[in-house]
Parts: C-alpha cells; sequence; structure tokens
C-alpha cells in the first residue's frame, strides 16, 4: 500500500483532528501505522507519548490515588489497546481504492502532505493535522489560501450581520483576498455569496464529505463554489455531519488562513470555537462590533474588551491587519471637506463674528474676532465675493443660501 492509499485509508479509520493517530503517523508513518494497527500492536514510543500527555488527570476527573509507574504505563496502554481495537474494526470494512475511485467518479480530488496543491500552513496544527483532504472544485487550495480571511459567525444572523458579512466577502475578494468559511447558514452563507457576487475565490470547509450537500438548502450555493472556487474535507467520502465534526472542523478554518473575522456571535457560539483555535495557532482575530443590545454579538464585544480581538469595520481594516507591513494600510477615516475648512483662521475667525441677523459694522466685527480693522476690511470683501455674507444697512450678516456644507 502506497502513501497516497494509507492516508485515504486513515481518513475513514480514525476521526478528525484524533491526536493520537496524528501522533503515530508523526512516529512511524501511515503505511506503518496501519500495519500496526492490523497487528494490534500498541507502539512503544506512541505509549511514552500517550503517557506524558494523559497521564495528569483534567478538571473533570477525579484524582487518583498515587501509583507506581509499572500500573500507570498499563492503564495507559489499556486506553491505546481500546483505541486500536476501534480503529482495527474501522480498518476492516475502510477500502481506499474504492474511495479514490468514487471521488474521481463525482469529480472531488485527494491531496496529502507533500502535493503543490497541499497548504503547508496545516502543519501548524502538529498531531492533529489532517492525514489527507479531499477537494471538490476549479480553485486550486494552496493558491487560494495564501492571501485569505476566514469570515465567521452565527447561524442564526441578524440582517445586519448577513449585510455585514457579505460587504466583507465582496471587500476582500475584490482586493484580491480569498475568503474561507463553513458553508452553514447566517454569516458563512453571507461571506461566500459577497466573494462569490465580485467573482472571487472563496473556499468551503466541511464538516462532512466533500460529495455530501450539508444544509442541503446550500446546494446552489456549493455548485458555485465548485464552478469559482473549492469544496474541502478531511472527513471521508459520503460522512455525514456531527456536532464533534462542526467543532474539529473550526480548526481548519483558522489553520488555513492569515487570519480570522468574527462578524456576530453569541457568548454560547461555534464561531467562538474557531477564534480559540486562532490564537492557538498566533494567527490575527478581529471581531465587528454589533448594537450593544443585540445578544447576537456579545460574543463579539467580549472578544474585543478582553483584547483576544481586533476591532474592525470595514474590509481594508481587515486586510491591514493580516496583510503586509505597511504595504496594506487602510485609509483613516475621515468627514467630508465643507468650503469653510478651506478658509485661513483670521478670515474664519471674522466669518465666526458675523451676525446671522442684525447687520455689523467692520469695528464691531473687529473687536468681536479680535483682529485689527484692516484685517476685517480685507476679509469680508472675500467672504462677500465668496457668498458667505451680504452688506445690509447696519453692515454685514450671514447670507441665508450660503455655499454648501456651510
Amino acid at each position: 500500500m502506497d502513501d497516497r492509499l494509507a492516508r485515504a485509508t486513515l481518513m475513514r479509520v480514525a476521526e478528525p483532528g484524533d491526536t493520537v493517530m496524528g501522533r503515530l503517523v508523526a512516529l512511524r508513518g501511515p503505511q506503518t501505522a496501519i500495519t500496526q494497527i492490523r497487528a494490534g500492536i500498541a507502539d512503544p514510543e506512541l505509549v511514552r507519548w500517550f503517557a506524558t500527555v494523559h497521564h495528569r488527570p483534567t478538571g473533570s476527573q477525579r484524582p487518583r490515588p498515587p501509583s507506581s509507574p509499572d500500573e500507570r504505563r498499563a492503564r495507559v496502554t489499556t486506553r491505546l489497546d481500546r483505541m486500536i481495537t476501534t480503529w482495527a474494526a474501522r480498518l476492516e470494512t475502510a477500502d481506499a481504492a474504492r474511495d479514490l475511485t468514487d471521488g474521481e467518479r463525482v469529480g472531488a480530488r485527494l491531496v496529502t502532505p507533500g502535493d503543490p496543491e497541499w497548504p503547508t500552513q496545516l502543519d501548524d496544527l502538529g498531531d492533529g493535522r489532517p492525514h489527507a483532504l479531499w477537494l471538490h472544485g476549479d480553485a486550486d487550495l494552496r493558491f487560494s489560501c495564501l492571501r485569505s480571511v476566514a469570515v465567521v459567525g452565527s447561524r442564526a444572523a441578524t440582517p445586519y450581520g448577513t449585510h455585514v458579512a457579505a460587504e466583507f466577502g465582496a471587500g476582500l475578494g475584490g482586493r484580491g483576498w480569498g475568503v474561507v468559511s463553513g458553508g452553514a447558514y447566517g454569516i458563512d452563507g453571507a461571506a461566500h455569496r459577497g466573494a462569490l457576487a465580485c467573482g472571487a475565490v472563496t473556499v468551503v470547509v466541511l464538516a462532512c464529505g466533500a460529495d455530501v450537500a450539508y444544509p442541503s438548502a446550500h446546494q446552489q450555493l456549493f455548485a458555485a463554489v465548485r464552478a469559482h472556487g473549492v469544496l474541502v474535507s478531511e472527513c471521508p467520502l459520503g460522512a455525514h455531519p456531527t456536532r464533534l465534526r462542526f467543532l474539529v472542523r473550526n480548526r481548519l478554518i483558522a489553520a488555513l488562513t492569515r487570519g480570522t473575522l468574527v462578524v456576530e456571535a453569541a457568548v454560547r457560539s461555534g464561531a467562538l470555537n474557531t477564534a480559540g483555535h486562532a490564537v492557538t495557532l498566533n494567527r490575527h482575530l478581529a471581531a465587528v462590533p454589533g448594537p450593544v443590545t443585540s445578544d447576537t454579538s456579545a460574543g463579539c464585544h467580549r472578544l474585543i474588551r478582553q483584547g483576544r480581538a481586533t476591532c474592525v469595520t470595514t474590509p481594508e481594516e481587515m486586510i491591514e491587519l493580516v496583510g503586509a507591513m505597511g504595504a496594506d494600510l487602510a485609509p483613516e477615516p475621515r468627514g467630508p471637506v465643507l468650503p469653510r475648512d478651506l478658509l485661513d483662521p483670521q478670515t474664519r475667525r471674522v466669518l465666526e463674528a458675523v451676525p446671522a441677523r442684525a447687520g455689523a459694522g467692520p469695528a464691531t466685527l473687529a473687536v468681536a474676532a479680535g483682529v485689527d480693522l484692516e484685517t476685517v476690511l480685507s476679509c469680508v470683501g472675500y467672504l462677500a465675493a465668496a457668498g458667505y455674507i451680504e452688506r445690509v444697512s447696519k453692515g454685514w450678516r450671514l447670507r441665508v443660501h450660503r455655499p454648501a456644507g456651510d
């Protein structure tokens, strides 16, 4: 069995994100790992690693009384033996050759570490790195993710959230950045559609097989993504989504991109799980603020308040965060420049002194503006010619119809 078939087999044997299997593959390679599983062998190196990582009880476990090294080793070996038994049972029904044939039939392709299309940033996942990926779509995954942003958020999104997500999808895509998300209802779907609307590449990371449309109402969206982007899955073909697979899938969304943007998320949201993976992987994390009365934005506000996420409000600000230093700066927001702003300081002072109704003579204006009479006489002539003031019987007053903006 070659490396490619071995990795396709492991996708059937172990659940996505299984770090124990990932460590075994890192130690022995995929082919030897399958041989050991078939023989029911617990690799000694894996046993030592497992004992180091798992010998301490977690907060939810009852502390055990002190035990000898032999007893701890026996417990570790027992747990590993149970895992190997489960893997072996799945191995009996795995047929990698058939999976490759089925993938070719539906138009999907398998990429493995070392392939030109494999995104090397997934190596940051360590033992949790996928064994392989099923891709379905015309875009090149590695190229699509070189400059990409994950846009995630609530499934039960508000009109505000879907509007903002679509604007970010289109704004990022229009500036040459790929948009990565999970293809779910709400924020995910809006971000994908925003990118597609401007002809940009978008990547959907699935929690099911690449040949399974979930949610089923997004079949047309997934068809559009296959034509202008790519569907990605670390699950075998035909696999259906589970709650755990959604959570484990989120680490891929964070790892593939330079940064994650949370558009709308409640305090309990899968999007915050993705945000946690982004922080763990040292990726940039940003959040969009929402109305302070909206529960669907409470998670975003908490991320910003805790200093874990940068507050962004435009695609340009997100690009500045994840882009090249000095080359992707966002323009500072500025108000409109009014005609009054173009006046020199002395002329503005005289204009401020001119009354709106009753007129005032040059001497009165000079006292009110704090300038000399010669300056007032010079300024009122210009202000009158520019349409700011008009002469009346008692001197000068503001015109009713002044230059626009003043």
